[in-house]
């Protein structure tokens, strides 16, 4: 994946706007200097108590913490700056960093770190605000071949040249489909190379920008190296149990009262059952709350957002995903995880199968009950929004790692507080 990095900016403004340290040492002094300075005085540090001292150390550690994390994930993801993905990191974080303190059973001052753990979010806000023209990507876009489809896009500034000449402007990077070029352009990315301009091949600058895997041809991608390794998946799985035993009362509850809404409302069974495809091309039986009019007979199809079928409880419970819970039993099973492309039922997949013979390489790795495709695309009720949907599935299992895991529990965070995104 092509890391588009911030090269054009060479004034001493752009440069302190986008230094680490300046922003970090910026965010200590509004976050935990002034309060501190505020509620105690000048002694906190002239003279502090151990619990001052303490809370001082735990939310500069805090802070330097979340500000590496948002940073480095609005660097390599798409769709990363938003309010709904900085909250919860920044909670995350400052509330692992107070169970510190319990855990060694240290003196910690309770208010520094709760003021500095709101104050830490309006920070970040602020930041993203000043800095947002300056971190999206510049880009000149020698437009032929499939580099014209990064011109429409958006978290990019991309830019046609019609001729190979940058004509004074800065730019980030030259982008360019390498199979697309006459030895005229060939020269010109040389030159931008020599000049210590990054030269990007447009089908990498794509997946970065977009998230998404291009599935057209098994050409544009070497699926043979992209198994995940051993210790990803025992790592992951460790992640899967850990987090499900961990909420586990709170979901079992939630589940409960879900299922008696349901059974009170429509006549049928408050649970739902399905063959869905998973890792291995094997079938598995998944378990959901029923969110729709009970039909022994019903034929497969895609269920839209505004299907009738669907109860009033129903839309409640599949906007903000409660009808998913009930997969942490498939989950404990080892039929899912938490995070993976969901799982298929057989006809779409012996649909797919026959349109794209590469198709079934997306079941590598277990199905999830969340995912890169349902955080960042939505509900998909037709073909063609579920093949953009698959392509988000690649891009996931072409990068996979616990840090794109993080962003994608991150993410779907804000799914189940917005309701945005929920299948």
């Amino acid at each position: 994946m092509a890391r588009l990095r911030h090269r054009r900016h060479d004034k001493p403004y752009e440069l302190l706007l986008l230094s680490p340290f300046f922003l970090v040492v910026i965010g200590w002094v509004l976050t935990v200097a002034l309060p501190s300075f505020a509620y105690w005085g000048s002694d906190v540090f002239l003279n502090p108590n151990n619990g001052q001292k303490q809370a001082l150390i735990v939310s500069s550690s805090a802070l330097v913490i979340a500000n590496f994390s948002i940073s480095r994930i609005m660097a390599r993801f798409p769709g990363a700056r938003s309010v709904g993905l900085v909250v919860p990191q920044v909670v995350a974080i400052y509330l692992l960093a107070a169970l510190i303190p319990l855990i060694f059973h240290t003196e910690v001052s309770r208010f520094l770190l709760g003021f500095s753990a709101l104050m830490a979010i309006l920070w970040f806000q602020i930041e993203i605000i000043l800095t947002e023209r300056y971190r999206r990507p510049k880009l000149a876009v020698v437009d032929t071949g499939h580099a014209g489809e990064l011109l429409s896009l958006r978290h990019v500034d991309a830019r046609a040249l019609t001729e190979p000449d940058l004509q004074g402007v800065r730019y980030d990077a030259v982008v360019a489909d390498f199979e697309c070029l006459t030895p005229e352009w060939e020269r010109f990315l040389a030159q931008c190379a020599l000049n210590r301009i990054p030269v990007h091949n447009a089908l990498s600058v794509y997946e970065s920008v977009t998230g998404r895997v291009r599935i057209n041809r098994m050409s544009e991608n070497d699926l043979g190296s992209l198994l995940p390794s051993r210790l990803y998946g025992l790592t992951k799985i460790v992640m899967d149990w850990s987090l499900i035993l961990a909420s586990l009362p709170v979901t079992l509850l939630i589940v409960a009262v879900a299922a008696l809404l349901i059974k009170l409302e429509s006549p049928g069974p408050a649970f739902f059952t399905q063959t869905r495809i998973g890792r291995g091309n094997r079938p598995f039986t998944i378990y959901k709350l029923r969110s729709m009019r009970f039909d022994q007979n019903a034929s497969t199809q895609f269920a839209g957002e505004e299907d009738p079928r669907i109860t009033r409880i129903g839309r409640v419970i599949r906007k903000y995903r409660i009808d998913e819970l009930p997969q942490f039993f498939n989950v404990l099973k080892g039929d899912m995880s938490l995070i993976g492309p969901r799982p298929e039922q057989p006809a779409f997949v012996q649909y797919f199968d026959q349109e794209l013979p590469f198709y079934v390489y997306r079941h590598v790795v277990k199905p999830g009950i969340t995912g890169w495709a349902q955080v960042l695309h939505g509900y998909a009720d037709n073909v063609d929004q579920t093949r953009e949907k698959i392509e988000h599935d690649f891009y996931y299992i072409k990068h996979c790692s616990l840090f794109l895991d993080i962003f994608i529990l991150l993410l779907t965070i804000r799914t189940m507080c917005t309701g945005f995104g929920a299948r």
